[in-house]
């Protein structure tokens, strides 16, 4: 079996957005599928990581396109420049969908980059990609997004081979909450650019992949035209050895040691720490005297940043670092941070702090699939993201002598291992090229 597997992003760049395409290149192959990799070669990111680019196996075979995108540093001084460094309101307060308004400079760059701003990967990546599907005997294809602007290979290569297997892999949900609460542009025009650029994917594609079951009822009920079974969930896994009642233990903390509290990853719109900050400036100073709040990963506007060195000394904010480097800090800790206001989508590093085996505290939306997870693992507490009172109250006990007094499901935490993850898609892929001949 022949695999291209198309994604943006690719080691040597780091961040948690490459660790899918990661693992399906660095696990399929043990499932018998022979894998080819299109990324782009210049493609902005918030640091290099070697180490990540060492577990691709010397089997998997990189292609490299160029792109039309600026610099990482660059494009994030243009996205300042034109929103004035603020931070996206808080969902409830966001502006309805297709609205519009904003800073009209936004919006007119914003308008020029639609779906959005890696739109120009895709003058290379077509040509590539057809290149590499007729030389190397490809069986299938899986697109993986974001950016949302890679779906419209979909089509495009739908066009070029009519019988082709073609998956498109989507990490995050975008038309309902991704393109509100992270997206560069989300007005009226841009809206409409996303959902026929969706609704052509989820046609021309073989099958639609999703990381959440919330996000896999999300497409099934935006096209209900189309059969149910077209969309499949496999969620996102860690790749560190799974926790066990043994490995998971730690030494309760003792006398007056500052307790650990760590986040991992980007700080952006779908992770504001508005209320989180909140919460912790309203802890007796007996508890926050106590407390660390260790933030490691790029944090998206100055005003963000501000909200959380308004914490003074109760917090850390260590920036990007290789993803080795913040596993160890995963496992060192003596709790895992979450923040999301996201319902729909799970962050990639939900799974990196299951696989730590310390114990989680979320500030999460209340009806969202975090909060199913945390329940169905008992990898964690967790508080409703818009309730610093609740918040607040789980930090007092975790600092508290007893802790959160957890009773983790390792059986159902083993099940979200990136190996068997890949060994489901596998067979998937293994169905499709069976059907597709014949």
């Amino acid at each position: 079996m022949n695999l291209l597997l198309i994604t943006f992003s690719f080691p040597p760049a780091g961040g948690v957005g490459v660790l899918r395409a990661l693992s399906l290149a660095k696990y399929l192959p043990e499932n018998g599928v022979r894998v080819d990799v299109l990324t782009a070669r210049n493609a902005p990111a918030v640091g290099k990581d070697m180490s990540l680019l060492r577990q691709v196996p010397g089997e998997v075979t990189v292609h490299r396109s160029w792109t039309l995108d600026l610099p990482f540093w660059l494009r994030k001084s243009v996205k300042k420049a034109v929103t004035g460094g603020k931070a996206k309101p808080a969902p409830a307060a966001a502006p309805q969908a297709g609205k519009g308004g904003g800073n009209p400079l936004k919006q007119f760059i914003g308008n020029l980059l639609l779906p959005d701003p890696q739109v120009g990967w895709l003058p290379f990546a077509l040509p590539a990609a057809e290149k590499i599907i007729r030389k190397r005997k490809i069986d299938a294809v899986v697109i993986t997004v974001p950016p949302f602007s890679s779906v419209r290979l979909a089509t495009r290569l739908r066009k070029k081979f009519p019988a082709l297997p073609i998956i498109v892999d989507f990490r995050d949900e975008w038309l309902t909450t991704t393109l509100d609460l992270v997206s560069f542009n989300s007005n009226r025009k841009a809206r409409l650019v996303a959902h026929k650029a969706e609704a052509e994917a989820v046609r021309d594609a073989s099958t639609i992949v999703l990381v959440t079951e919330a996000a896999k009822q999300e497409l099934q009920g935006r096209y209900p035209g189309v059969p149910k079974e077209k969309f499949v969930c496999i969620p996102n896994g860690y790749d560190t050895p799974p926790p066990t009642a043994e490995s998971a233990k730690s030494a309760p903390p003792e006398g007056s040691r500052r307790i650990t509290l760590t986040y991992t990853g980007t700080v952006y719109g779908s992770t504001a720490p508005g209320s989180f900050v909140e919460a912790v400036l309203g802890l007796p100073e007996a508890v926050r005297s106590r407390l660390l709040v260790r933030f490691i990963g790029h944090i998206e506007t100055p005003a963000y940043r501000e909200q959380l060195l308004s914490l003074g000394d109760t917090v850390e904010l260590k920036g990007f670092v290789p993803q080795a480097e913040a596993l160890a800090a995963i496992r060192e800790t003596d709790y895992l941070l979450l923040i999301t206001h996201d319902r729909i989508n799970v962050a990639a590093k939900f799974y990196d702090y299951l696989g730590g085996g310390k114990p989680i505290l979320g500030a999460v939306h209340a009806q969202g699939d975090v909060r199913r997870l945390l329940e169905e693992t008992r990898a964690g507490r967790w508080a409703d993201v818009n309730d610093p009172a609740a918040i607040r109250q789980m930090l007092m006990d975790a600092v508290g002598k007893d802790g959160v007094g957890l009773a983790p499901d390792y059986e159902r935490i083993a099940a979200y291992h990136r190996r068997p993850l890949a060994a489901r898609y596998a067979a998937l892929l293994d169905e499709l090229i069976g059907k597709a001949r014949g």
